[in-house]
């Protein structure tokens, strides 16, 4: 892949005669270069994103490379993340000497292979060339009598914008100014719920709406205004002749609008999103570019015509230190040699380079983790259980924060938990009682197929929505008051003691002052006990079916329980667990609930599925199939609050007399499990330094404090993805690094099974790990900075000041331990599959998706044998 384009061209030739081929040409060059951003969810409905999903018809490498040479972005770890990572022995260097063997022997040098090896194990050790060394006069004398180097590196002039070479007369590049113009309408056009006042012909979308006003805007000059006066009112036809008035070239149009798209892939980002969400809105993404491009232009036009940009040249100077630092070259060496065999040693170390490097360093940490996971697993394989004397069986989301819970629960009796995908199977929207809107509560690669609506008894609903609206009412007034110019002036007057009051308790008691007004809104709003429409209802008129058909109960009790291996053996209870969080003042609180269900926790689901796999008539149907559920067994619904580690109860019907048992039992039990489970994850936040205090409290005090920056680590850390029976990570302390899958490959003979866990959960657990990943390597630009300067912005997601890009990926307290050292390991997803090695080969033959994903190093793979054997695929 060469350095113009991370992207092939789509040679597309459009047959309908109707549709204007010009046009039809750029919206082919916009949606191909469109791959190199991903759609941003706004963060009230927070969805992990995989910044390159994209991409991955190329390999990590290649993308590595392309981002470095076009964006300056480095997506390797940096050296002192490696450092680290290699002072906690976290690496076996043993595996950085293999990759190096690998490497010499893969590329051939005509240079002494001693040579090269010495030179590669000091480089090796990350430890910078000294400044004043590099810039000694001996140096510069050597390097001046070389008369050139001869490399395949290649600078394309139209891969980044070319207002990022051009400065004003103040010193200021116009790309940072046409940013900050940029910034400004896009806030105006895509706010559509802080403002008070909406943009002007705003219905007529963003670029016309832009068009109207760009040529009153006093951020531009006058001759820029009348510039834009006369412009095209289509986007495309503006697009066209913005690019045309720069000289681009119609062989380098893609690459120019994949360089504009990552100048702010937040933004950018966003109308991507916007434009999928809405036929109405499938052009935004056209018009985001005609604005951009268009105001490129009148910013440019007096600097036009522009000189041709020269070409990038190769430094010799530090190539020529390398070799005398690191591989103990002299300078009488050198000047002894021939130049071809200059030229041989200086192309040695411009290919051995400082990202290279990383690069082995991260490949021996990732097999260093893969080999000790491999070791931990298979030294404690355990005798199967017998499941017939399990007390109960919890089902969890396969989150990675499930894993230590679960591990403390197993450890305080005969039970058994599950692992799951956390929407439990249910592709539905859910609307909640006393709610006009309803909202998705699965994957956002997923397509809601159901509604299933919560409802009262209407007296009780009556007083509850009137209740509501009061509250509702409250909050409105105080918002429009606070936008209103007139009424903005008193309202201090009249809020300010109660919100210096609340201010002061939720500072210095923040546990007191939390469970005050919790418990004052719910003594006001009493939500009485509600039902759920599960029953189909037929309205045309509804977009989405409002519940289930019978053949859909049967359809989806069936499916969850196979993808859980939860045919036969069941206990007298069965616990269906979503999980969500609780904090406060955190503009990421969603991104705590779900990493994959847009914030979505997964509480309503698991009541759903619990009260489906408990009606007569889908226990009969399923009987008959040969999945016998006993007339004892009952399913009930609970939460797993991820920030304080405890389960609270949402759905229990009338237990039989056994589950009533079993229910006691574990009622015992949880507050020993929540302890532990408390303990063993606070003792990993940084300012959590009193290990005598109680860890529940001190739990809910992270919870409740808004002034708390990291209320939970979220899912930091994570690694590996690992789909088999319990039995094959029961004991073992996979330290919540792991997203466990329960998968009986006995009891998927057509593979369809470990297929759609692949495609659906595994594909999610990736997406959350790069955004990890991504966030962790390259903060500046696909993290979202520090959360105590954030600003959130349009309703939409956060900046840092009032005119940044709109940031798409983590904050520095998620991934980062202090400010110079990660607590998030930036490792690529291992995959675990507990499957004989042919069902690893048809997964690899029939998912071409999947098999692009290992090859090209998007993620890693492994197997576990029925034999037990260990698998690096």
């Amino acid at each position: 892949m060469g350095e113009t384009s991370v992207l092939t061209k789509e040679n597309v030739k459009n047959k309908d005669t109707n549709i204007d081929s010009e046009e039809s040409d750029i919206n082919i060059l916009i949606k191909s270069a469109s791959k190199v951003i991903a759609p941003l969810w706004p963060i009230s409905t927070f969805a992990a994103r995989n910044p390159w999903m994209g991409l991955e018809k190329q390999s990590f490498d290649q993308v590595a490379d392309w981002l470095k040479n076009t964006r300056d972005v480095d997506i390797y770890p940096s050296a002192s993340i490696i450092l680290s990572a290699k002072s906690k022995g976290e690496i076996n260097e043993a595996f950085v000497k293999k990759g190096l063997q690998r490497w010499l022997d893969s590329h051939p040098f005509n240079i002494p292979r001693d040579m090269a090896e010495r030179f590669c194990y000091a480089a090796l050790k990350l430890e910078p060339i000294p400044s004043n060394f590099i810039s000694s006069l001996k140096l510069e004398e050597l390097t001046d009598e070389f008369s050139g180097l001869n490399t395949d590196h290649i600078e394309n002039s139209f891969n980044q914008p070319i207002s990022l070479h051009i400065e004003n007369h103040d010193g200021e590049k116009l790309i940072n100014i046409l940013d900050h113009h940029v910034i400004k309408w896009c806030k105006l056009f895509l706010d559509d719920s802080q403002a008070a006042w909406t943009i002007p012909n705003r219905e007529e979308g963003f670029y016309r709406a832009w068009r109207r006003l760009i040529q009153y805007d006093p951020a531009l000059s006058k001759k820029q205004r009348e510039s834009l006066k006369a412009w095209p009112q289509e986007a495309h036809l503006a697009l066209q002749e913005a690019l045309s008035a720069l000289g681009i070239p119609k062989s380098e149009i893609q690459n120019y609008l994949e360089g504009h798209l990552l100048s702010l892939p937040g933004w950018a980002g966003m109308m991507l999103w916007r434009s999928q969400q809405s036929s109405h809105k499938h052009a935004l993404l056209t018009e985001y570019l005609a604005v951009r491009i268009s105001m490129e232009w009148a910013l440019i036009k007096p600097y036009l015509p522009l000189n041709q940009r020269s070409k990038k040249k190769v430094s010799i100077t530090p190539l020529l230190a390398s070799w005398i630092h690191w591989g103990g070259l002299t300078n009488e060496e050198w000047s002894q040699m021939s130049a071809t065999e200059q030229n041989e040693y200086l192309s040695f170390a411009y290919r051995f380079d400082d990202k290279l490097r990383r690069k082995l360093w991260l490949e021996a940490w990732e097999q260093t983790h893969t080999d000790r996971l491999s070791q931990k697993i298979i030294s404690k394989q355990c005798e199967t259980n017998d499941k017939r004397s399990t007390l109960a069986q919890f089902a969890f989301c396969i989150d990675v924060r499930s894993e230590p819970f679960r591990r403390q629960l197993e450890k305080e009796g005969p039970i058994e938990t599950i692992g799951i995908a956390g929407f439990f199977g249910l592709p539905i929207a859910i609307n909640e009682l006393g709610s006009n809107h309803s909202h998705s509560s699965l994957p956002v690669i997923q397509k809601p197929q159901h509604k299933i609506k919560e409802s009262a008894e209407e007296n009780e609903f009556k007083s509850y929505q009137q209740r509501k609206q009061a509250v509702n009412s409250l909050s409105f007034t105080f918002k429009v008051m606070k936008q209103n110019v007139l009424s903005s002036l008193l309202l201090p007057e009249l809020s300010g003691p109660w919100l210096s009051l609340q201010m002061l308790a939720r500072s210095f008691v923040p546990r007191g002052a939390d469970r005050f007004i919790r418990n004052l809104r719910e003594t006001w709003l009493r939500k009485p006990n509600t039902t759920l429409s599960l029953n189909q209802v037929h309205n045309t008129e509804a977009k989405l079916p409002i519940g289930f058909s019978d053949e859909d109960k049967v359809n989806y009790v069936r499916q969850v329980l196979k993808m859980m291996g939860l045919t036969t053996n069941f206990s007298p209870l069965v616990v269906i667990c979503g999980h969500g969080s609780k904090s406060h003042n955190n503009p990421y609180a969603s991104a705590l609930d779900c990493g994959a269900c847009g914030g979505a926790a997964g509480g309503f689901n698991a009541r759903v599925l619990a009260t489906l796999c408990n009606l007569p008539e889908v226990r009969e149907e399923l009987s008959s199939e040969g999945i016998k559920i006993p007339v004892d067994t009952v399913f009930i619904a609970a939460e797993h609050k991820t920030t304080v580690d405890e389960l609270h109860w949402i759905y229990i019907p009338e237990l039989s007399e056994a589950a009533q048992e079993a229910f006691d039992c574990i009622e015992t039990i949880m507050p020993k499990v929540s302890h532990k489970a408390n303990a063993e994850r606070l003792a990993q936040l940084p300012n959590f330094q009193n290990k005598f205090k109680d860890p529940i409290a001190e739990a809910h005090r992270f919870a409740e404090d808004w002034s708390e920056i990291r209320p939970e680590w979220g899912l930091a850390r994570n690694a590996a993805f690992i789909i088999g029976k319990r039995e094959l990570t029961q004991d073992c302390d996979l330290e919540g690094r792991a997203f466990l899958h329960n998968y009986d490959w006995k009891q998927d003979k057509s593979g369809d099974l470990l297929a759609n866990i692949i495609a659906g959960p595994g594909t999610v657990a990736q997406w959350i790990n790069l955004q990890y990943y991504a966030s962790t390597v390259a903060p500046h630009y696909y993290g979202s900075g520090n959360k105590a300067t954030q600003t959130v912005t349009a309703g939409l997601g956060v900046m840092q000041g009032n005119a940044s890009d709109l940031l798409a990926g983590l904050p520095w307290q998620s991934v980062m331990q202090s400010d110079h050292e990660a607590y998030h390991s930036p490792l690529r997803l291992l995959i675990v599959i507990q499957a004989p090695s042919e069902y690893v080969k048809r997964l690899l033959n029939n998912d071409l998706v999947f098999r692009e994903k290992v090859q090209n190093g998007w993620v890693r793979l492994a197997s576990v044998d029925p034999e037990g054997r260990w698998e690096n695929w």
